[in-house]
């Protein structure tokens, strides 16, 4: 296997201060490798970054259509959001027409990232509910895939149906059978899969067309989604929100944990799976933003990219004292 490489660079001045290295694939509609930077076998877990996968029983298993879920629900179920008002408040009412409420909820509590619902639960002297978790979206749609299949409330239990139907949807995508899973940071199962199969599997939602299977149909349901509500999907402070708002095409982007980052691109039927190292958000920024630049999805000239793709590194006084910048290798 080959090591991680250089993605993103940090200048200061004429001097190299710091690297983020890591593995990028990006693959076509028949699963083959377009490029790759690293080790396409490299195998990770691709944390938040799996969450279309995950969701896709939701849908597909009729659940998402016996319950009415709109499409600001199925871009919430994939989402990882800043648990401002517009997520907490849809997530809330998601619960509320389950006949179910922040206890029924595996996810655990979490300070929002929002700022001003942050600053509310400050002023108001409150804790956290499990709502403004960041994962909330995806747990209110375990829950209800859970009612569909009538399983019992411990729905993030490996042997549960609910993960069961999740596990078998991400080995059938990737074309893997995943090696084991880790609990993630809101307690469900997340399993391996390589770089390669991460990126097979974007590239299947890539291609994915209505109307062809439930599969495919789900699919399209989910990206579509995505890219109709970005600000679901994460945050207005967020990368991939302001990515999927910057791009000159329909392209759903899903960040995760500790530097992953996925990207599915319909209009070129193309993947991208994404891991630095050490899990440095800017450089997963940088590196996915280079990428999309590189497949001429982003306007290298447009503000969002210029946000990420080198960009200047500025003091305390507002003085340019570097740039942050992808390996030539990435353009």
């Amino acid at each position: 296997m080959s090591d991680p490489v250089i993605l993103t660079e940090l200048w200061r001045g004429p001097f190299l201060e710091c690297t983020h290295s890591g593995h990028a694939v990006i693959c076509d509609e028949a699963g083959q490798i377009v490029d790759a930077w690293g080790e396409p076998n490299a195998l990770f877990m691709p944390r938040s970054s799996a969450k279309m996968i995950q969701a896709l029983p939701l849908v597909e298993s009729g659940a998402a259509d016996a319950f009415g879920l709109s499409r600001e629900q199925l871009a919430l179920a994939c989402a990882s959001h800043l648990g401002a008002s517009m997520h907490t408040d849809r997530v809330r009412d998601w619960l509320t027409a389950l006949d179910l409420g922040d206890a029924d909820l595996r996810c655990g509590p979490q300070m929002p990232q929002d700022r001003a619902a942050f600053n509310e639960l400050i002023r108001s002297d409150s804790k956290p509910c499990q709502i403004h978790n960041n994962c909330s979206g995806k747990h209110a749609g375990f829950l209800t895939l859970s009612k569909h299949l009538r399983g019992g409330p411990e729905y993030v239990d490996f042997d549960h149906p609910v993960q069961l139907a999740s596990l078998a949807a991400f080995e059938d995508v990737t074309g893997e059978t995943s090696p084991g899973s880790g609990i993630d940071g809101c307690s469900a199962p997340n399993p391996a899969c390589t770089m390669h199969g991460m990126a097979r599997a974007m590239a299947e939602f890539a291609a994915a067309r209505d109307g062809a299977d439930a599969r495919q149909s789900a699919m399209v349901r989910l990206w579509q989604a995505m890219v109709a509500h970005p600000d679901l999907v994460a945050g207005d402070r967020h990368g991939a929100t302001a990515l999927m708002r910057a791009t000159n095409q329909p392209v759903a982007i899903k960040n995760g944990a500790e530097g992953y980052y996925s990207a599915i691109i319909p209009g070129l039927k193309l993947g991208i799976a994404l891991k630095v190292m050490d899990g440095a958000i800017r450089g997963s920024n940088c590196t996915i933003a280079a990428l999309l630049i590189r497949l001429g999805v982003l306007d290298a000239d447009h503000p969002t990219a210029r946000r990420f793709v080198n960009a200047p590194i500025l003091n305390r006084r507002g003085l340019e004292t570097g740039v942050m910048k992808p390996v030539d290798s990435l353009l």
